[in-house]
């Protein structure tokens, strides 16, 4: 017997290689020293403009999102849901992406599902000034069903050691700014799908008015990255802390960068929440607090400034077309608890 007889094609593998290589070198810097296909990647530490660079990392994935990617048969967006999602979450202390790394595993590598999903690793890093430098993908028969493949991304940025952003000097009387985003991003997806094709039986290509979108098309919304926006405060010493809004909804992921004897107060009706979650609420019977605990309900990315601050924070983000700041609420005392306050 041969290792293709055990369901492991190298072939395919070094295919997927070939295939990927030009998307992977289009996002190296000047820092990156090997090429694709070493054992090792190399990633030069020499950072000009930092005194005490601090390196920030993360690992991730994207959940069940990659079932959506597959009944769509559409694999190029959730390399950028993965890309994006990791510098969201270095983001939050502050720091900005130096490189990603991945690693995929499939029932049965397809080379082309591989192309299309690097080729959204390559496009999500060359936005956000990331290099892609290596990575691992492993063909894994009996693990995974044949067509089924999962997906993990780790980062690794820098910040400055004094401009760390760790939420310690948050305190009562501080603002809360939400920035929109465009749909689930990478978290509630498996409530998602138990609701819109088990309970109601829908495909990816049906066609809700409610939403004003195929369904397929509205969960597979890319997670953005609000590295954009978020640089030039970062930059001008205005934000006191940041929050990531993924798995655990506003009620988990606020708390993280609170201290000690601070809550936060969010006015629900301070933004417009996206069609999709009134759907999934109505057709799911969805409790408030579950919803608010599983999705983001329209806000991506949570931002803690000083009153004295906000108007400018305000005016500064408005410059960015694609994503809108609504003040959500207020830093409260209390023992890093969120409290959803009703609509007035």
């Amino acid at each position: 017997m041969r290792y293709k007889d055990a369901g492991v094609n190298i072939d395919a593998g070094a295919e997927s290689v070939q295939r990927i290589k030009k998307l992977v070198r289009s996002t190296f810097t000047k820092n990156v020293l090997t090429d694709i296909g070493g054992f090792g990647a190399l990633f030069d530490g020499s950072l000009k403009g930092y005194r005490e660079p601090v390196l920030v990392s993360s690992c991730d994935g994207v959940g069940t999102k990659l079932k959506i990617a597959l009944m769509a048969n559409k694999h190029d967006t959730v390399g950028q849901d993965l890309v994006n999602h990791c510098i969201n979450d270095i983001l939050v202390q502050g720091a900005r992406p130096l490189f990603f790394m991945d690693y995929a595993a499939f029932g049965r590598l397809d080379p082309r599902v591989m192309e299309q999903v690097v080729k959204g690793f390559a496009k999500a890093c060359k936005e956000n000034g990331c290099s892609l430098i290596g990575g691992e993908t492993a063909e894994m028969p009996g693990m995974y069903a044949i067509g089924d493949y999962d997906l993990a991304g780790f980062i690794v940025g820098v910040v400055e050691k004094k401009k760390l952003i760790t939420g310690r000097n948050i305190k009562p009387g501080d603002v809360v700014i939400g920035l929109s985003t465009n749909g689930l991003q990478t978290n509630g997806y498996s409530l998602a799908r138990k609701i819109l094709f088990e309970k109601c039986r829908y495909q990816t290509n049906t066609y809700l008015p409610e939403i004003k979108s195929p369904v397929g098309d509205a969960l597979l919304k890319v997670h953005p990255s609000f590295l954009g926006p978020v640089s030039p405060l970062m930059d001008k010493g205005l934000i006191k802390g940041m929050a990531h809004i993924t798995g655990g909804g506003f009620l988990d992921n606020i708390p993280r960068v609170l201290p000690e004897k601070c809550g936060v107060e969010i006015s629900l009706g301070s933004w417009p929440v996206l069609p999709i979650f009134d759907l999934l609420q109505k057709k799911g019977n969805v409790p408030q607090d579950d919803m608010y605990r599983t999705f983001n309900m329209g806000i991506g990315f949570v931002l803690i400034v000083a009153e004295r601050d906000a108007n400018e924070t305000l005016k500064m983000l408005k410059k960015f077309k694609t994503f809108k700041p609504y003040v959500i609420g207020r830093v409260v005392k209390g023992n890093r608890i969120v409290k959803l306050l009703p609509k007035e």
